[in-house]
């Protein structure tokens, strides 16, 4: 597997991102990862999705540790401060989930609060289902899991194959472009911070493509065996979708009603915030995982 590292020097002086990196060494692969707060609390998990890394939990990380908690935000495999293997093949749905399951498990995390969005809810609610001691709640925004029968939205459509043709992907103008209130040039800048050039781009390129999207992908088996679990799932599920999310509106309501934990919250609706609702409602939403956890405990 042909890895590259990006240069330490593209992260410097990132606005509003002064957090000290963190390594963990896996099967050859260096992950990085945020770690703030008292290493004795309980944590909060929060996972990036696509084309995102840890630099999208900037507005939430501080008051989640103001609030006492310790705050973890790992860098997917491909992105951010994370290695970055350099073919499209080498990026699968079953690997992302093992590599952050190895983080997970290496880390000796428990008691833990998950966030997820986009493809950080992919992920994590497949190491959630697999993990489920682990996990004392959930809280998912614009996010789904997907298992092959659902209606493919043409907004998804068209970004897959775009993500696949286009000969430059533009990481900052994309989230810019998903988002409803305007990015500062400088914040586009460090969401371009880990991709150098395109070599870099496997990661972010490959995601699109490996949605799965036809009922007989093997990833849909698996996630409807994760659903299996959710169906069962009484621990306190919230969500707390946007009200610009044209990918995953299908999911909000299989979240609220097929959960069981879901079934005894009311759920907010993050108003005027785009797809990449950590970018838009970051402070919102922080406020929201606070007084979620303080009154689940």
């Amino acid at each position: 597997m042909d890895i590259l590292r990006t240069p330490d020097e593209r992260f410097e002086n990132l606005p509003d991102y002064p957090f000290e990196p963190h390594y963990c060494e896996l099967d050859g692969l260096r992950i990085h990862y945020v770690d703030e707060g008292p290493c004795d609390a309980a944590p909060v998990l929060l996972l990036h999705g696509e084309p995102c890394w840890s630099y999208v939990y900037r507005k939430m990380i501080p008051p989640l540790v103001a609030a006492g908690h310790r705050v973890l935000a790992p860098d997917l495999v491909g992105f951010g401060r994370s290695d970055k293997p350099t073919r499209c093949k080498d990026y699968t749905y079953a690997r992302h989930v093992a590599w952050l399951t190895e983080w997970f498990l290496a880390m000796d995390l428990s008691r833990v609060t998950l966030f997820c969005q986009d493809w950080g809810g992919l992920i994590g609610l497949r190491v959630a289902t697999e993990h489920p001691e682990r996990f004392d709640r959930i809280v998912v925004a614009n996010t789904s899991l997907p298992t092959g029968d659902q209606k493919v939205p043409l907004s998804f459509k068209v970004w897959r194959l775009f993500s696949q043709w286009v000969p430059r992907f533009p990481i900052g103008r994309l989230i810019q472009f998903a988002c409803v209130r305007p990015m500062p040039p400088e914040v586009r800048s460090a969401h371009d911070a880990p991709f150098p050039n395109e070599r870099y781009k496997a990661g972010p390129r490959e995601l699109p493509a490996i949605v799965p999207i036809r009922y007989d992908d093997p990833e849909c088996v698996a996630n409807r065996r994760a659903w299996g679990v959710l169906e069962k799932w009484d621990k306190p599920f919230l969500v707390a979708f946007s009200d610009h999310d044209p990918i995953n509106s299908f999911a909000e309501p299989q979240f609220r009603q097929r959960i069981p934990g879901a079934q005894r919250f009311d759920h907010p609706t993050i108003r005027n915030a785009g797809y990449y609702v950590q970018e838009d409602a970051g402070e919102e939403l922080a406020g929201i995982v606070n007084d979620f956890i303080a009154k689940t405990r």
